[in-house]
């Protein structure tokens, strides 16, 4: 499923195309992804303007006149592409595209169907049901070792599993959660309430600094995702541990363990991480 940085990546591509260009026409394929759509959606969208598209978690909200926010999830396989004018031919999994003034399209692709369109009323998003119960973004001010000393503590579960619950901490997934890890030097296994202080120190801006890197570089294309440009994402090429197991370690050339937490395969160095 993309991630922070994968759905942070889109956001900024549509930015420059969709902020203040009205809807010209919609083309909406069925009327469910993962859940039912609203209905009428492509008769209310003609016709509105964009505003600056923003990010929640790993939910891209886009701004409307008429008071409304269109939310996308891109679910487990779900893409989007810009094109400068209408595609040649539309793929048989591309459920939502948008006609913009400018003449510019982007398409919503989403071959699965895990990903979800909604409308919601501008100034209320925080009270959507996939929004309400979610945790600090952690690119925000509000997120640091002094906000994980408050979450972890008495947390008795793997840190792992903590950092991936969305109410502690929006838009961390597997992928970044186990690279995070690994440069603060802290085990997957570690309670979750021990890692406050000196180790939470160390979490707070490696989970930053690796959220960050991996924006710069397109995000992690692993099987799905890539760019609306249709560019790859190059932070696969920067991964320490994840997805490398039995390989070994480039700080130390142990080798790579998986371990299974939550029903996700977790990668980790023994011998880096404490």
């Amino acid at each position: 499923m993309p991630e922070l940085p994968e759905v942070e990546t889109v956001r900024t591509a549509l930015e420059p195309v969709v902020t203040g260009q009205q809807i010209r026409s919609v083309r909406l394929t069925r009327g469910d992804l993962r859940w039912p759509l609203p209905e009428r959606l492509d008769e209310i969208l003609t016709g509105q303007i964009f505003g600056m598209p923003w990010r929640r978690g790993k939910y891209i909200l886009l701004p409307l006149s008429g008071q409304q926010t269109l939310l996308i999830h891109l679910g487990m396989s779900g893409a989007i592409r810009i094109y400068d004018n209408c595609p040649d031919s539309f793929g048989k999994h591309d459920h939502f595209s948008v006609e913009l003034a400018n003449n510019n399209w982007f398409v919503f692709s989403d071959p699965r169907r895990f990903g979800h369109l909604d409308l919601l009323q501008s100034g209320n998003e925080a009270a959507h049901p996939l929004l309400a119960a979610m945790g600090v973004e952690p690119l925000s001010n509000a997120f640091s070792r002094t906000y994980l000393d408050e979450v972890l503590a008495g947390r008795k579960q793997p840190i792992k599993t903590a950092l991936l619950d969305q109410r502690l901490i929006a838009g961390l997934g597997n992928i970044y959660v186990s690279e995070a890890l690994f440069k603060a030097g802290i085990s997957p296994r570690r309670q979750a309430g021990n890692v406050v202080g000196k180790r939470a120190q160390r979490l707070a801006p490696a989970i930053r600094n690796v959220l960050n890197a991996a924006i710069e570089q397109g995000g992690t294309s692993l099987r799905d995702h890539v760019q609306p440009g249709g560019e790859i994402g190059y932070f696969v090429q920067s991964l320490q541990v994840y997805g490398r197991g039995g390989e070994p370690c480039n700080s130390c050339s142990a080798p790579i363990k998986v371990i299974r937490q939550g029903g996700r395969s977790g990668f980790y160095c023994p011998n880096c991480q404490h």
